[in-house]
């Protein structure tokens, strides 16, 4: 009977091409936004744990001042080399300590020039923030000692001045200062908030305070927790002995800040299911609205043939039969929209990845589920209709014009 029925219903689809599809837009439109707006925030969510996983492996950031807003913060002392090397000391569970002092300056090369940030580092820097080298060394012990004019560049920089030439061993300038190239780091592109990564010059500690800065200032201190030990209890240790080493009172604000890299990428994985989830719900509504749609063309059907219907009642078909047979149809033509929605859903969430540059990532069990809704929208939906049909007197249905 079952299949009686779905020969009556596929036949009847293929009488009304046009109006079926139309019937079936709003389930299309439904089941490829939802699927859509949820692979997009999966791989979303994916791009933001993989930026952030790219500034480096259990990451903590220690910065002077506390955040007012975006981009201000409160103005504090800068640390000290000592601190860095306290913190590396009397602080356990760490991999590496990175001090680090920055500021902006323009690289030069022949004739082309680039502003950029040079950075002072030791090679412990490379460890934290897990850089590997595309070509060329690090800086050798001597070289960090003394604060040997040479540097080590991003891609970006390379670029902007070299274009696809190697650059190892070519010299350029920083304000006035001729640098030897030694290294080129690998590329990491854009992070999490949206800067450039690869637009850096890295150079020894003590050449960037003696020849470019004229201090000896630390503006950011970064650390590396070893795997297996809690980012939260070294940063409670790092904030303590700063809170000494700083002369910062019982009660008092902490004129620094410690950022776990870990927590904000969970505070930041979390925003976007959260928001995944909002849009998928107000995208499932479109769903609803598909529903009343088969639900109103389904009512339309069953006064057209009225008569077809009260001929199979006369003849002797059941209730049942005729409320299966109007039921089949309306599961029919929502399963043919959720199909048609999955395949416009594939290649919408394809395109835009792409044009959004993140990872395409497709959910199986949201595909599964909106399918499966897309089907009980047309039980829920058709029931009504076909009840109709099923309790249509014979006669007069038999007379109905």
């Amino acid at each position: 009977m079952l299949w009686n029925a779905l020969l009556l219903a596929l036949r009847e689809i293929r009488r009304n091409v046009l109006r079926s599809f139309l019937t079936v837009l709003g389930i299309v439109i439904g089941v490829a936004s939802v699927i859509t707006m949820v692979n997009l925030g999966t791989g979303a969510t994916a791009k933001v744990t993989e930026q952030i996983a790219s500034l480096g492996s259990n990451l903590l950031i220690v910065r002077t001042g506390q955040r007012l807003g975006p981009g201000m913060r409160e103005a504090a002392p800068p640390f000290k080399l000592a601190d860095a090397q306290a913190i590396w000391r009397e602080v356990g569970g760490l991999a590496a300590v990175a001090p680090t002092a920055t500021q902006g300056t323009v690289a030069i090369y022949g004739n082309t020039n680039w502003p950029t940030t040079v950075t002072g580092i030791d090679n412990s820097y490379f460890t934290v923030r897990d850089w590997q080298i595309a070509s060329g060394r690090q800086f050798t012990v001597n070289e960090l000692r003394s604060g040997k004019a040479v540097c080590v560049i991003g891609e970006t920089v390379r670029k902007e001045l070299f274009g696809n030439i190697d650059p190892v061993g070519s010299r350029i300038r920083l304000q006035k200062v001729a640098c030897e190239v030694v290294g080129l780091l690998k590329s990491k592109g854009q992070s999490t908030m949206g800067s450039d990564q690869d637009d850096v010059v890295l150079v020894p500690m003590r050449m960037l305070w003696r020849r470019i800065a004229g201090n000896q200032d630390v503006g950011l201190i970064q650390m590396s927790a070893r795997d297996g030990v809690s980012t939260s209890k070294v940063q409670s240790d790092v904030e303590q002995l700063l809170r000494e080493r700083r002369h910062i009172a019982r009660g008092e604000q902490n004129d620094f800040s410690v950022m776990d890299m870990k927590e904000i990428a969970n505070a930041l994985t979390g925003t976007t299911k959260v928001l995944t989830g909002l849009l998928g719900a107000v995208a499932a509504v479109s769903l609803l609205v598909g529903g009343i749609g088969i639900m109103n063309i389904m009512l339309v059907s069953v006064t057209e043939r009225t008569r077809e219907i009260g001929t199979r009642l006369a003849i002797g078909a059941l209730e049942h039969e005729v409320l299966t047979q109007f039921l089949v149809e309306a599961v029919v033509l929502s399963s043919f929209g959720g199909l048609f929605g999955i395949l416009l859903a594939m290649l919408a969430s394809f395109g835009i990845a792409r044009l959004m540059t993140m990872p395409f990532i497709v959910d199986p069990a949201i595909v599964v589920i909106a399918f499966l809704f897309s089907a009980a929208i047309g039980v829920v939906f058709g029931y009504f209709p076909a009840r109709r049909a099923a309790q249509l007197d014979p006669i007069e249905a038999l007379r109905h014009e």
